[in-house]
């Protein structure tokens, strides 16, 4: 994994409005490598869906990218005409959404639309394509797929639809998947062969993925590294394993204190005070410094980048060389 595939750098996105533009991303930098994992964690408005939409060119008007550059493969894809976008999109990018049901057109038979996504990005005959749609149909999990390829959306269940979604993603066979909380809508044991399914095609086809979700569980069984979001910007970033057994960032620590452990019993769950600020509002400085236990002065007047600790980041104050010190002389201010 020591080439780079996808490269983001710097991405801002702004929604204009009357009043001014508002910055949904503010300075997003992250590298995704061949075969690689990235999981993308955060609350609810943290912007995790909101880069996957830049990534692929489906930014909703009034929001558009303001700055910075996306690469695929080295080529830079941010700046590039509606026509090649759709060219692109399918064929070496796929994206999984949460929701199968608005995924999948529920008027045509779920091999019509495997077929014709294949059709679209690969030089086959129709007979090909459908013989290629089986054969991921198969490779996805889906029981008889010789028979259930002529269904409806609506005759498979959410497991299986969710299944039908990945297939269609990865069925021209893209380098880049991005899955959109892929798991959230299903029951747990779902869940669990949904992300059985994603790791091994993802492995065997070699495909990078941006995984976004809120599921720390979903990500420690399936990422090799994570990025923790916040109010539009990547406030920690590292393995997996790091960032899950010693966080960085108070909000970092936050979200693991959060979850629930089998070695632990505790009355109440672990929660982090407040709530994600609205685009509106964001605080100056640190946009995490209202409801951060170790906030000092810094943390209010400037807002600190990511910030090299060892094999991994993180954008906070307390590990500035000149920082820090400072922080632990004048003490915390709340």
């Amino acid at each position: 994994m020591s080439a780079t595939l996808l490269s983001v750098r710097d991405l801002r996105v702004e929604f204009a409005e009357r009043r001014g533009p508002l910055i949904a991303l503010d300075g997003v930098s992250f590298e995704i490598a061949p075969g690689e994992v990235l999981g993308v964690v955060g609350e609810s408005g943290a912007g995790k869906s909101l880069t996957g939409l830049a990534i692929i060119g489906l930014l909703d008007p009034p929001g558009h990218i303001a700055g910075g550059e996306i690469r695929l493969d080295g080529e830079r894809i941010d700046n590039l005409p509606p026509v090649r976008m759709r060219a692109l999109r399918g064929r070496r990018i796929g994206m999984i959404f949460q929701d199968p049901l608005t995924s999948l057109n529920p008027l045509l038979r779920v091999g019509d639309q495997l077929t014709e996504t294949i059709l679209a990005h690969l030089s086959l005959t129709r007979r090909e394509a459908r013989e290629r749609a089986i054969d991921w149909l198969a490779e996805v999990g889906i029981p008889s797929p010789a028979q259930r390829i002529d269904g409806y959306p609506h005759e498979f269940s959410g497991g299986m639809r969710q299944r039908v979604v990945i297939a269609l993603a990865l069925c021209a066979e893209p380098a880049l998947i991005i899955a959109d909380e892929p798991t959230t809508a299903l029951d747990v044991s779902i869940q669990a062969q949904i992300i059985g399914v994603l790791r091994k095609v993802t492995r065997v086809h070699g495909a990078a993925v941006m995984l976004i979700t809120h599921d720390m569980g979903v990500i420690a069984e399936m990422a090799d590294r994570v990025a923790v979001m916040y109010a539009g910007r990547i406030v920690e970033i590292g393995a997996i394993g790091d960032v899950a057994r010693r966080p960085l960032h108070p909000y970092a620590v936050g979200l693991m204190a959060a979850i629930p452990t089998l070695e632990t019993r505790a009355g109440r769950l672990e929660q982090i005070p407040g709530t994600m600020p609205r685009l509106s509002a964001i605080p100056r400085g640190c946009a995490f410094n209202p409801r951060c236990p170790r906030v000092f002065y810094r943390c209010e007047a400037e807002r600190p980048p990511l910030i090299a600790v060892g094999a991994r980041s993180a954008a906070c104050w307390l590990y500035d060389a000149e920082a820090a010190p400072a922080a632990a002389s004048v003490g915390y201010s709340r």
